[in-house]
């Protein structure tokens, strides 16, 4: 029986699994509520997806929120894992708990070098707190649980909120809007940023690796490697919404961190002949994905 946490959310949709949850069918915030799920249902494996993230306004001002649910979270999931007898469990951090000051690139044994970037450092610590906890149960309790560290995930079925949202679904939302009402479109930043993009269904194929076939101890990053700009990326999905007005870069709000480059090195050792879905690709499934759906797309 294969668990799913967050199975209602983007990359938790596209990874199969016997069972699928999200908020409405378990808070995981409550211990009571997530060991009697587990008590009722027996998972033998889980990929916990679940969390609660945004884009940089949600994280810089809701950071007691963010780091209490997700820490939360992570330790109730992990914890009726072990109780309940769980063999397999994945549990997803991301880049954002690498340290603000670090050598570029990113790579795995980089996590806990220094303090995170204050944009988001509430939900980085609850995230390390995740590689810690599992770290500590293989130690003691002898588990084989692992942690992946996915780059910026998009793709159909994202959240798609205007203020507390990731950047790609955030852009998609307010762009088709700024195009509905035939208004140019505002962007936070000078657009200068580069972030590493990955489609969901290609961090699907890879959780379910992980599952499978990754048993060491450190964390393993979920990467293509390549960088893009937060300009270029605006400017593609201009592209695809059939976008025609300006495009009004609002340099006096924050950029956040201007580039976090990983390094892919380990898994590509695992999967040398992984093929990923390239970003224009994955942005134009998705934006013909959000079309298709709207208005009943998730935005809170």
């Amino acid at each position: 029986m294969r668990l799913i946490t967050g199975g209602t959310g983007m990359v938790g949709s596209a990874i199969e699994g016997d069972l699928k949850i999200g908020s409405k069918d378990c808070d995981l915030t409550k211990w009571t509520s997530v060991n009697n799920f587990f008590e009722q249902h027996k998972p033998t494996e889980v990929i916990h997806c679940a969390a609660k993230v945004g884009g940089i306004w949600g994280n810089m001002n809701y950071k007691g929120d963010f780091f209490r649910e997700n820490i939360l979270m992570n330790t109730h999931i992990i914890e009726a894992a072990r109780i309940h007898g769980v063999k397999r469990l994945v549990a997803f951090l991301s880049t954002c708990v690498f340290p603000d000051k670090v050598e570029y690139p990113l790579s795995e044994i980089k996590i806990h070098q220094g303090p995170p970037h204050t944009s988001n450092d509430a939900y980085a610590y609850a995230k390390r707190m995740c590689d810690v906890q599992i770290r500590a149960y293989r130690e003691q309790y002898g588990l084989n649980y692992v942690s992946v560290i996915p780059t910026n995930i998009y793709g159909p079925n994202d959240l798609f909120d205007l203020e507390n949202g990731h950047v790609v679904p955030s852009l998609i939302h307010r762009c088709f809007l700024a195009r509905e009402a035939g208004k140019d479109l505002e962007v936070w930043g000078s657009g200068t940023p580069l972030r590493e993009f990955i489609y969901s269904e290609d961090v699907a194929r890879l959780s379910e690796w992980a599952l499978k076939d990754y048993e060491e101890a450190e964390p393993i990053i979920f990467s293509t490697s390549e960088e893009t700009s937060i300009k270029e990326l605006v400017e593609m999905v201009a592209e695809l919404l059939r976008f025609k007005g300006k495009l009004k870069w609002q340099t006096d709000k924050p950029d956040g961190q201007f580039r976090k480059p990983s390094d892919n090195s380990k898994l590509k050792k695992y999967l040398p002949d992984f093929k990923y879905t390239p970003l224009f690709e994955g942005l134009k499934k998705t934006v013909d994905w959000f079309e298709e759906h709207y208005p009943e797309i998730r935005t809170k």
